[in-house]
């Protein structure tokens, strides 16, 4: 068996024998030096192209997932997970875009307080994590999101998240133009200004 051969055989045990999407780095650790990891996980990828498994980049790493077009065959019956609430699913959002963020920076982004056990029910799913202390009064949390987030949403990494043009065309922005609180103060200004007689 050539050395290529053997390297992909490794590559491919390595991947199976763990859950979670491994780094090129690590596989050229058990390669050693020299070898073309790269090329490697391309040969790789494309013999598992339209096979049940595919190998895939996730959350900067490498892993096998089922193919997509099998997964309505593949469903299994779980009993009803908990559905995030909305501030859960806003307070996750502005971690994503805006890591690290403080609470008060999260707070003051969404517009209301922040619930005691939002951010606690997104670190029990695995998605955010606390990240150091920002430099200043009080010291905050920093929060940042996991690559369990990245792995869950299908992405490889943050770049991946889609933009301002992309979720308003989704629909899931408001079209309307953003008021910030300041411009806020002037339009009411300005509209007072023409009730006065």
């Amino acid at each position: 068996m050539s050395g290529r051969a053997q390297q992909l055989r490794l590559i491919e045990a390595l991947l199976f024998a763990v859950a979670a999407p491994v780094g090129e780095e690590a596989l050229l650790r058990h390669l050693g030096e020299g070898a073309d990891v790269g090329g490697l996980l391309r040969e790789l990828a494309e013999s598992y192209a339209g096979r049940g498994v595919n190998l895939v980049r996730l959350a900067g790493g490498w892993t096998f997932r089922t193919a997509p077009d099998l997964a309505a065959s593949l469903r299994i019956e779980r009993p009803v997970v908990r559905k995030l609430s909305r501030a859960a699913v806003e307070t996750l959002a502005v971690i994503a875009y805006h890591q690290p963020a403080t609470r008060a920076e999260i707070e003051q982004i969404r517009g209301v307080a922040l619930g005691k056990g939002t951010i606690d029910t997104l670190m029990e799913a695995g998605w955010v994590r606390p990240k150091g202390r920002r430099a200043g009064p009080g010291r905050p949390l920093l929060w940042v999101t996991t690559p369990g987030f990245l792995v869950h949403f299908g992405l490889d990494s943050l770049n991946e998240l889609p933009g301002l043009d992309e979720l308003r065309a989704a629909g899931l922005l408001d079209l309307a133009p953003l008021i910030l609180p300041e411009q806020a103060g002037e339009k009411d200004a300005e509209q007072e200004v023409r009730v006065e007689p």
